[in-house]
């Protein structure tokens, strides 16, 4: 595939090498522009479609995309132009809310891991067991729901849970689900702008709630849970890619090339039909030919 992008820029450093800020919200690489972007992400998501179904006729390995981010900062629309094109037999999107009176009464990963994908599968988690350690390290009071003994639901947590979430990655790349997290970096002011968008558009006003700006008012705690939970999580298995999120339209395509990069690393390839099977559907169909029903 000619003119890939170079995800390098993306992909975030493992340890104290990370910072938030390396990576900003609103970068392009030289000769970006959105006419250029659209031929990309055109060329990417016909990839992505090639590959899918080598992925599921292989029915070996799995594909599991994280995806994280403030709200307004353009998972949807990532969603609805990188994957929509793909086989519903083959692919499924989850989106993960406030936890159920069920979900509490299991451990953090429970919740996800039952909506992990087959073998064969895509599997996109809108939001994800990441939330665990972002909106509840943000607002702790939400531990108090999740009846944790005491000895347990100390400061430690955090990293206790970094190191399970780690474990748990490692787990599913041995196992044959290759793991790919997807941070979308939206600024303060352009967030902003997307949510004054969508109190001024009445085809819009169903995606705005007042949580949302209270949520704002936390922004650096998020930043920084963010920043922490990426620089803990981010290991070769299961990388994270810091997406610059303030143009839509660049966000979208680096998605599309970080999952077509991941789908091609599989060396997926059709089932090989053998000598014998392939002279049994040969007489198949000439008995086919032949018949006139």
């Amino acid at each position: 595939m000619s003119k890939r992008i170079d995800l390098r820029p993306y992909q975030a450093a493992a340890g104290k090498r990370f910072r938030l800020r390396s990576h900003p919200p609103d970068f392009l690489p030289d000769g970006a522009s959105r006419e250029k972007a659209a031929e990309q992400l055109e060329r990417y998501t016909s990839r992505i479609r090639e590959l899918q179904e080598r992925l599921y006729a292989q029915d070996e390995w799995s594909l599991l995309v994280v995806l994280q981010g403030m709200d307004a900062a353009g998972k949807d629309s990532a969603i609805e132009h990188v994957f929509s094109g793909l086989n519903p037999q083959g692919c499924q999107v989850h989106a993960f809310k406030l936890p159920s009176d069920e979900e509490l009464d299991h451990d953090f990963l429970w919740r996800t891991t039952i909506r992990l994908p087959r073998r064969g599968h895509i599997g996109i988690f809108n939001r994800s067991y990441y939330e665990e350690v972002l909106v509840v390290r943000v607002h702790p009071e939400l531990l108090d729901r999740q009846q944790l003994p005491a000895t347990l639901a100390t400061g430690k947590i955090w990293r206790q849970r970094f190191k399970s979430i780690v474990a748990h990655e490692e787990h599913l790349s041995q196992n044959g689900t290759m793991v790919r997290k997807i941070f979308f970096n939206v600024s303060k002011e352009e967030q902003r702008r997307r949510l004054l968008s969508r109190l001024a558009e009445s085809d819009k006003l169903w995606k705005f709630s007042a949580g949302d700006i209270e949520e704002r008012h936390l922004w650096d705690q998020y930043q920084q849970a963010y920043e922490d939970a990426i620089r803990n999580t981010t290991t070769k298995e299961a990388p994270w890619y810091v997406v610059p999120a303030d143009r839509k339209w660049w966000a979208r395509t680096v998605v599309a090339a970080v999952i077509a990069e991941a789908l091609e690393s599989m060396d997926l390839q059709y089932p090989v039909v053998g000598d014998s099977e392939r002279q049994k559907l040969e007489e198949i169909r000439e008995k086919l030919e032949k018949s006139s029903l």
